[in-house]
């Protein structure tokens, strides 16, 4: 078995992925989950060349799903230490409060929070039956500050924060540490299907660094928060912004 097991969601592509490879690389076992048939597969067979990895196919928004995907983690490596749970999507933009579909709500709120919810309410026992471990979630630099036309999405990863720091507050002295990443301006699929050429125009002249981050510069972070040697760390909410909120 593995000494170190970690449960990525969204490892298909973007941040999840990124973070998937490098901890590979550095040698956890890691379970690679996302919804996506096809880049799950695709991804568990690059990163078997250099590592261990398993493609769990689940959807977040599906508690029984989840479920289902730690136990079978538990079940093929023996334990789980640590887990980013970077599921989301930005959902319907441009559209003010008033002008939001009920639709797109429940959606944006039931993907990027209550998924995020149920994956730490099944990941949480497990990680206490292996003595403690760390519980980074992703959450967004819109859950720091608001932003106009995208109230769904800022309602939620603020909820991610709040989230985080409960649990953090709660698990504390049982060795589980919950901190949360607020990326902003990051290069992945998602952020490019989201931003036309004026808004990355925009976003880029308004960065204080004057450029968008790799996936790999979020994944970096992320190891460091699941880093025993950081193990003083918990309740947080960092933002991995350029400086963007340094404002």
């Amino acid at each position: 078995m593995a000494t170190r097991v970690a449960f990525v969601t969204g490892a298909a592509s973007g941040i999840g992925r990124a973070a998937a490879e490098a901890l590979v690389e550095r040698g956890c076992a890691v379970a690679l989950v996302d919804r996506d048939d096809e880049g799950g597969s695709r991804v568990e067979a690059e990163l078997r060349k250099s590592g261990e990895c398993i493609f769990i196919r689940c959807d977040v928004t599906d508690d029984e799903d989840v479920q289902r995907a730690v136990a079978r983690t538990v079940q093929t490596y023996g334990r789980l230490d640590s887990a980013f749970n970077a599921a989301g999507a930005d959902g319907e933009k441009g559209k003010a409060v008033a002008d939001s579909s009920i639709e797109n709500w429940n959606r944006v709120i039931t993907l990027n929070l209550t998924g995020v919810w149920s994956c730490m309410r099944h990941q949480i026992p497990e990680m206490l039956r292996a003595g403690g471990g760390s519980i980074v979630n992703c959450s967004s630099v819109a859950g720091l500050v608001g932003a106009p036309l995208l109230s769904a999405y800022v309602a939620a990863k603020h909820g991610v924060v709040g989230l985080t720091r409960s649990a953090a507050l709660e698990y504390g002295r049982q060795g589980l540490r919950v901190n949360a990443i607020c990326p902003a301006m990051i290069d992945t699929p998602m952020s490019r299907a989201f931003m036309d050429p004026e808004i990355s125009e925009m976003m880029l002249s308004e960065s204080p660094m004057g450029r968008f981050a790799a996936p790999s510069e979020v994944a970096s972070a992320v190891l460091w928060l699941f880093d025993d040697a950081n193990g003083f760390v918990t309740g947080q909410a960092i933002a991995i912004d350029g400086g963007w909120t340094a404002r």
